[in-house]
This record gives structure tokens, sequence and C-alpha cells, in this order.
């Protein structure tokens, strides 16, 4: 079957693409905006990539239009096929009716941390034998592609609450039919799709009420939200993390390694951990219990986590130049951005951190978030702002942190300050959830010239 992908470009969508190839489809795709890391992904595995979402690509006469939640009603492509009666269907429908049927579902929802935690679980099913098959929202290091089909019985996924496509508004997470789900958090995002907390809320229990008796919730006890979710009704078990119940885990030391608890006895110590903040560390410990749902002894799990070699666009190094370092992160929600530099600051000790924010996100460029947006950039030393086409003053927002914060309505202007900025020994984080214009190859380039 020949299917064209709609929107090919976004992490979603290129896992479905490489899943698709995987199981013996031709993939083509399309997108308006094409960049790493997975527009390199899918120029690896084969797969042909047109720019733009041009009619005329119609005559490319596939079986099967597969559109990503990013096309909306006016897409030249989308109208063509509307008008011509030609078969579609969303991303999420595709993989649960040919992919996810009859497998073991493992799912990893919430607000933050979805893409890390998903490649922690995958990586530990990985190391402990099973296999799986996966599609994860980036590019795990030690996979090196974000989506892969096996044989393997287990598939873990990365379960996000963003609408299935412009034809079905529910979260694209009621189309896995998980066995077992991680509720990592859940907090207020998507301000183009919900009008607020509870909204969200009410989707996340439409997951909960699909999980089968035998499976397993897996759910963050710090997180008020997630005990309104299943106190709208629960009828599968639940382990908690992160608090005083349940799994815990202890605080790191040098090496990141740390003590993992099950009920206040202990299961064993991770030795070496290379994500940075206690974040991450509860982030491994929830992987850990799904892990075990699936047949994993904790002590394998374990192990597992010492090896993990971490994500792409998730505090990835992208290079040192005159001993300025230049890491990448995917942070665009104030609470992930609070998060990253946490665990950066904790890692680095007293290093000046140079933060280069892009407020990219629908949410973001809403303004939603504004209030909290100054308090999650305590931890820079200094705050670069690239403020294009936002509808919102950046300047005043960020005032609370005086001199710390510059605002920069101009890539090159902001990337020549930051240069202008740095010194040996200083870790420069850019946060975006795009391509932020190539943003880390032009600091590169300029700290080197």
């Amino acid at each position: 079957m020949h299917i064209h992908i709609l929107g090919i470009c976004g992490t979603f969508m290129g896992g479905i693409a490489v899943l698709a190839r995987a199981a013996g489809h031709r993939v083509t795709g399309c997108d308006a905006n094409v960049y790493p890391p997975m527009s390199t992904q899918l120029g690896a595995q084969g797969i042909d990539l047109i720019k733009g979402y041009g009619s005329d690509q119609i005559a490319l006469n596939p079986d099967l239009f597969v559109v990503g939640n990013a096309i909306s009603r006016g897409n030249p492509l989308l109208e063509s096929i509307l008008e011509r009666n030609l078969p579609y269907v969303s991303g999420p429908q595709w993989l649960a009716e040919n992919i996810l049927r009859g497998r073991w579902v493992l799912g990893v929802a919430g607000t933050h941390g979805k893409t890390t935690t998903t490649s922690l679980l995958a990586w530990i099913l990985d190391e402990a034998g099973l296999n799986p098959s996966f599609l994860v929202g980036g590019v795990p290091q030690g996979f090196g592609v974000s989506a892969r089909l096996t044989d393997s019985p287990f598939f873990v996924i990365e379960a996000d609450e963003y609408d299935t496509a412009f034809c079905d508004k529910r979260s694209k997470f009621v189309h896995y039919q998980p066995r077992t789900v991680i509720l990592n958090n859940l907090e207020f995002d998507h301000a183009d799709i919900f009008d607020d907390l509870a909204s969200i809320e009410r989707q996340f229990h439409h997951l909960v009420r699909i999980l089968p008796g035998n499976g397993l919730i897996v759910a963050n006890a710090r997180e008020t939200s997630l005990r309104t979710v299943l106190a709208c009704g629960c009828w599968t078990p639940v382990e908690w993390f992160n608090g005083t119940e349940g799994w815990q885990a202890g605080e790191s030391d040098v090496s990141g390694g740390f003590d993992v608890s099950l009920a206040g006895k202990s299961e064993g110590r991770v030795n070496r951990f290379d994500l940075a903040g206690a974040h991450n560390r509860a982030n491994a410990v929830a992987a850990l219990a799904a892990a075990r749902h699936a047949g994993v002894p904790v002590a394998v799990g374990i192990k597992a986590l010492e090896s993990f070699k971490g994500i792409k666009r998730r505090l990835e190094a992208r290079g040192t130049v005159r001993g300025v370092t230049v890491l990448d992160d995917f942070a665009h929600h104030p609470t992930a951005i609070r998060l990253t530099l946490e665990g950066l600051r904790q890692k680095i000790g007293s290093a000046r951190i140079l933060a280069v924010l892009e407020p990219r996100s629908n949410t973001m460029k809403l303004g939603v978030m504004n209030q909290q947006l100054p308090g999650s950039l305590v931890a820079a030393d200094t705050v670069f702002c690239y403020a294009d086409k936002l509808g919102w003053d950046a300047a005043q927002v960020l005032a609370p942190l005086g001199e710390r914060a510059l605002v920069f309505a101009g890539l090159d202007e902001l990337v020549a300050a930051v240069v202008a900025a740095a010194h040996f020994g200083d870790h420069v984080l850019v946060m975006s959830n795009g391509g932020f214009g190539g943003v880390h190859e032009k600091l590169l380039a300029a700290l080197a010239a």
C-alpha cells in the first residue's frame, strides 16, 4: 500500500512514517517546515519528502492519505482530498488499527516528561530482552530512531493529550487502548484547544475509562489533578510514585546515582544515571514500575537505567567552542523550563547559564503562561528571549528579572548578544519546541569566529 502522510516532519507523524515503512508500505509525505532531527531520520529511512501542501500531490495517487493534527481546513492538499472524496485517516487511528491491535501497549501520558519517560521505559524493556516496538516524540540516543517495529508483543508509546486531527478532536491517547499507563503529571497547556484544566482532566479520564482491569496505572502522587481524574472513577490498579507512598527515588550522588524504594522497602540502587534533576529520577522510577508490570524484574530495570544515553533535544550538548558549551532542550512550558534549568544547575554547579528562549508553542504565543514565565527562569544567570511575532510584550513580562533578561526581535542580534556575553566555562541553554532558525549552529559558528 502507498501511504502519503500530511505533516510528516512532526515527531509523531514522522514516527508513523517509520512504522509504516517497517510494516512494508510505500511511504511518502509532505510538510511545510522540514528540519532535524526528523528530516534526517526520514531521509535515512528512504522516505521521500515534499515541501509544502500543494494540491498537485493528489497526482501521487496513494492508496491512503494519513493526516497529521497540524493540518487544518483550508490546507490546499486537504481540501483537494475532501473535494475528491479520497480515502484518509488520522495518524492515531491508522496506528491503532494497523500496528497496535493485539499488542501489549504501554503508554506514557502527562504534560511534561513524556518523551524522556517513554524512552526510559523502552530502553528498560529492550535491555531486558523484550525487544519492544516503540514510538517516541524524540530520538533516544541509544536507539537512534524515534520509532521502530518489531515482532515483540510489547509496544511503548508516548501518549499525547493533544487532539487527534481536524476531523477528530479527542486526545490522541484514547486511540491506543493501552494496558499499562504512566500518568506523569497534569497541568494546563495547549490553550489553543483546551479552555481550562478541567477540560484536560476530562480527556485524561476518557483514557482511564478504557483501561482494562488487568492493567496498571502508575501515577505521580504529587499531582492533585491526577487524583482528581482518578476520583472520577477508576477500574484499574494504581501504583503511586514520587510521594510518601509507593515508588520513590532517593537523592542523587555525584554520579547521578540514587536509591530506589517501594513502600519504604529498598529495591536497589542505580549506581550511575546521566539525566540531571529530581524530575528525571521520578521519571526513572515510574518507568521501573511500568516495566515490572510487563514482567521485568526491578533489578534488571535498575541495571538498564545505568546505561541509558539520553534523548536528542533533552539537554543535548550540541558542541563546545572556546570553552562555551551549547545545549539544546525542547522545554517550552514554564514548568518544563524551570525543571530543565534546575536540572542543569544541579549538574554544573556554579557555572554560568545563559538561557536562550523561543516562546514558540501555541500556548506561549497566546500569553497564557506569562505570569509563570519569569519565575521559571530564575536559575539562569542571563535570559535572552527571541520575541519575533509574539502577541505580547516580552520585555514587560520578563521585567521582574531586571537586567538579567534581554529581548530581541532579530535572530542575528540575539546570537551576537549571546556570543558577546559568553565566557569560558559558560553553558548556553537553548529552549524551543521548534527549529529556532538553526540558532544552535549559528551560535557555534559565531563562537568559533
